[in-house]
């Protein structure tokens, strides 16, 4: 073979033409492999009988000789005396036994000067003339045949590695040139994704997103790439495809990985508050649905007209003072038209002012309907300023301490009911609003004392009895929560409030048919004493009833229907009719209910879970439409009850 005769080319799979090799058959297969190596510049190994070939490109040659190996025979050997043999036997021992104890030390020495292992160098340029596989000769009498075996994984891995400690190092612009030359060698995710953490930790996002999204054409489910994406989309305020980013991973990973999962919920707080604010600055002074607007004032006792304001004193309806008497009278009418009239006639009898000794009140008034508003600092405001004008004015304290509660000042709130009874102990109002806030925070052996103490004062008053019979079932006391409840509808057998809550009950007991019962008593009622029907809470518990019970997903979508015709602003009503078509996989359906929600909600807390909701749901629209298997595995995660992100 002459020096001038070309390489194969590594596409090649080649037969080296037998006439160029020496015909001569005592030319021993070294010789040939020594002539080659000389014209090729080319270092050789012989292992195992096998000559190894490295030539200057860095390509290596397995060369074998067929005629070589256990069969091949020695050439005769004159044969030594017994005496010779156990000398040269004792002779090769205590060689062996020197060479063993100073193996240590020369092993540490060839260490020290060995050089660091030169790493390839290898660019776009270049990368084309490193051979993409190893070739192997085998040779034999008859032939020399080239094949093929992999060696740029080889150079690949090598460069990771170097460029994993040069991360390890900090030093982030080697690892990137290190994990790039890598890449040329083989494009491989683990290298995108690696060079992808260091654009990360130098903030440069843009690289971020281009290294992963390389690395998931690759593999789409790579949830570290999926992460690393996610986090610089949220880093540049790309919040809908980060959120898609983090859902994939948390449902590749079956929500079983905090750190993905934790940042879903972190990242979905972050829009919602986003949107929320846009929400807050946007929107108008508007009351919430007459369910609740009825359910807050129900929990005051109800009391006549104040003397001076009653029917019998002759008001001007455009004074200050008629208009402090018709929003009162409107306000017991608990149609949606009455509130919102009252709500103006409070407003419009402050402008006008010359209420004398009711301003108090009227703040009282205002300050109620701007709560229900949603404006709670507003009502702090007119509550803190009806308390000046008349410290005797306990509802007012009471009010402004639901409001501390809700604006996180719980001992505020305890103060004002401290005050509230120095001014008048045996007002009833005082210990069940107290107790409602025990009960709020979880403290229910105080709450009991305190519904107990309501009734005491006052046992006409049903919602304290409701109340108590509430309390003590999240007290663990079940037949004492029975045992009340069975006496509060022998005692209000014409209030539905009592027989809705009681269904309540039961259905937590799982008491199906009787919690049904129970609800359509309620609906009844409701249908006999306000023909509007205000309260529509029966008709969606007995939709959530059916639902747990027998899946009936029709009849319940029916109610919630049904208490949506009555009752259009009713937040309940919205969310429970989202989550029912989330279940039933009508996700598209079920994000327009949950957008109707958050622009229903009252406060901003309710507006920012409302809003987490809708994106949930928004996200795991696009996951069906862009991860179709994502998809699917998310539904049998459903399927299976695992948990998920809000409103998955």
């Amino acid at each position: 073979m002459s020096s001038a005769s070309p390489l194969p080319t590594p596409a090649q799979n080649v037969v080296l033409d037998t006439s160029k090799l020496p015909a001569s058959s005592s030319a021993s297969v070294w010789d040939r492999i020594s002539n080659w190596v000389s014209e090729n510049k080319a270092l050789v190994y012989t292992i195992a009988g096998v000559s190894v070939v490295v030539t200057t490109a860095g390509v290596v040659y397995y060369l074998s000789d067929s005629k070589s190996g256990a069969g091949a025979a020695a050439p005769a050997e004159k044969k030594k005396s017994k005496n010779q043999r156990r000398k040269e036997k004792k002779k090769a021992e205590d060689e062996k036994k020197s060479k063993t104890a100073s193996v240590q030390d020369e092993s540490t020495a060839k260490k020290a000067e060995e050089p660091a292992e030169e790493l390839p160098e290898v660019d776009e340029a270049t990368v084309g003339q490193l051979s993409e596989e190893v070739w192997r000769l085998n040779v034999n009498d008859d032939d020399w045949l080239l094949t093929l075996f992999k060696t740029r994984k080889a150079y690949a891995a090598k460069l990771k590695a170097a460029g994993n400690k040069a991360f390890g190092s900090k030093d982030y612009n080697k690892a990137i040139e290190l994990y790039g030359k890598a890449i040329i060698c083989k494009p491989d995710p683990v290298f995108y994704s690696n060079r992808a953490a260091c654009y990360n930790v130098l903030s440069e996002w843009d690289k971020v997103i281009e290294d992963t999204s390389a690395a998931l054409v690759m593999d789409s489910e790579y949830v570290k790439a999926l992460n690393r994406r996610a986090n610089a989309y949220e880093q540049l305020e790309k919040f809908s495809e980060a959120l898609l980013d983090f859902t994939a991973s948390c449902i590749i990973d079956g929500f079983s990985n905090d750190v993905s999962r934790l940042a879903l919920e972190r990242l979905l707080q972050k829009v919602a508050k986003q949107k929320c604010q846009v929400i807050m600055e946007s929107r108008s002074k508007k009351l919430p649905s007459a369910t609740f607007v009825s359910n807050y004032l129900q929990s005051f006792r109800p009391r006549p007209l104040p003397e001076g304001l009653d029917e019998s004193v002759d008001l001007s309806e455009d004074s200050g003072k008629g208009l402090l008497r018709k929003g009162l009278v409107a306000m017991h009418q608990k149609t949606a038209d009455g509130y919102e009239e009252a709500a103006a006639a409070f407003e419009k009898a402050l402008e006008v002012g010359d209420l004398g000794d009711f301003e108090a009140l009227a703040l009282n008034m205002r300050a109620t309907f701007t709560y229900l508003g949603g404006n709670a600092n507003g009502a702090l405001e007119d509550l803190n300023k009806s308390v000046e004008m008349q410290p005797s004015l306990v509802q007012s304290y009471i009010k402004r301490a639901s409001l501390h509660l809700e604006l996180g000042n719980r001992e505020a709130a305890a103060d004002d009911f401290e005050v509230a009874i120095t001014h008048d102990k045996d007002d009833p109002d005082i210990y069940y609003h107290r107790a409602q806030l025990h009960f709020i925070l979880g403290e229910f052996a105080e709450a009991a004392k305190d519904y107990q103490k309501s009734i005491d004062l006052d046992r006409a008053f049903i919602y304290s009895h409701i109340q108590l019979g509430v309390t003590q079932y999240k007290m663990g006391s079940v037949a004492s929560a029975m045992a009340t409840f069975r006496r509060s509808v022998k005692n209000f057998e014409d209030v539905p409030d009592v027989y809705n809550y009681y269904g309540e009950l039961l259905l937590d007991q799982q008491n199906y048919s009787e919690a049904i019962e129970k609800f359509d008593k309620a609906v009844e009622m409701e249908k006999q004493n306000k023909p509007m029907g205000i309260n529509v809470l029966p008709l969606i518990n007995k939709a959530l009833a059916l639902f747990q019970w027998k899946q009936d997903f029709q009849e319940a979508e029916n109610l919630c229907q049904k208490a949506l015709i009555i009752d259009p602003e009713c937040d309940i009503a919205v969310g429970t009719m989202a989550q029912l078509l989330l279940q039933q996989g009508k996700v598209s359906q079920a994000l327009k209910y949950f957008q109707r929600a958050a622009e229903l909600a009252r406060t901003e807390g309710e507006i920012i879970n409302a809003i987490s909701y809708a994106e949930a749901t928004r996200t795991q629209l696009e996951v069906q439409e862009k991860y179709p298997a994502l998809a699917a595995r998310l539904t049998a995660m459903g399927a299976s009850g695992m948990g998920g992100a809000p409103g998955m």
